[in-house]
């Protein structure tokens, strides 16, 4: 029997209230730490590997975002699809935080106070770093947005996978075949390795994506991991 003490947080209906905050925060701080990502990725091959450098970042999110548009047609949707998330994404955290504004009015060449010209000096130092940066947020939008188009293949796959897995457990129950927790909890990590490892590096890889293959692949994959996870579920349901 609980504690009438309890602690509001350690209520169910706390627990209620608070779960989405919960998981807006986790949602953002993930986002962060994925955009953070993205920028180390494209420093280090804008400044030390592409010979090209910046301009091989832009003709990357040139290509991808004409790929997505295509991909986007094919679906029957219009171009905004895939430029919406990139624009939101940039405009959170360049035009929200006023980054953008500054690198347009410093741009301009006007008369700027001393503060502002401490942060002109400042800001053209790291030009290349910031341009670099908000071209990388542009590009994971788009990826982003991309990956997005391919998840009803994924849930259909997924379907279909533990569809047949449920048919394999009925019939191995009835014919008093073995079940294996560890099996299923194997299938179970090895599809969440699948999905998130092989969605952030399709999101980070500083190359052209063939998109087809790579989200084909993960959603086979996928798939057949879930037609052993539940083929092996162990508990009566």
């Amino acid at each position: 029997m609980s504690s009438r003490n309890a602690a509001f947080h350690d209520g169910a209906l706390a627990g209620v209230l608070l779960s989405p905050l919960k998981l807006a925060f986790s949602l953002a701080l993930g986002l962060v730490a994925l955009l953070a990502c993205a920028w180390i990725v494209d420093w280090l091959f804008v400044f030390k590997v592409w010979p090209q450098g910046i301009e091989q970042l832009r003709e990357l999110l040139t290509h991808d975002l004409a790929s997505g548009i295509a991909l986007a047609a094919r679906q029957g949707a219009g171009a905004g699809v895939i430029t919406a998330p990139a624009n939101a994404l940039y405009s959170i955290v360049f035009e929200a935080t006023g980054i953008h504004d500054m690198g347009t009015q410093f741009a301009n060449g006007a008369t700027l106070s001393i503060p502002d010209t401490i942060m002109r000096r400042s800001y053209v130092s790291h030009r290349e770093g910031i341009e670099a940066a908000m071209v990388g947020t542009q590009l994971l939008g788009v990826r982003a947005a991309i990956l997005a188009r391919f998840a009803p293949l994924l849930l259909l796959l997924y379907a279909v996978g533990a569809a047949d897995g449920f048919t394999q457990r009925a019939i191995r129950r009835a014919c008093g075949g073995r079940e294996s927790a560890s099996l299923y909890h194997r299938a179970k990590y090895l599809q969440l390795a699948v999905l998130g490892l092989g969605g952030v590096s399709l999101l980070l890889w500083p190359g052209p994506v063939q998109w087809e293959r790579c989200v084909a692949l993960g959603a086979l994959l996928a798939g057949g991991l879930a037609s052993v996870q539940w083929a092996y579920y162990k508990k009566h349901m």
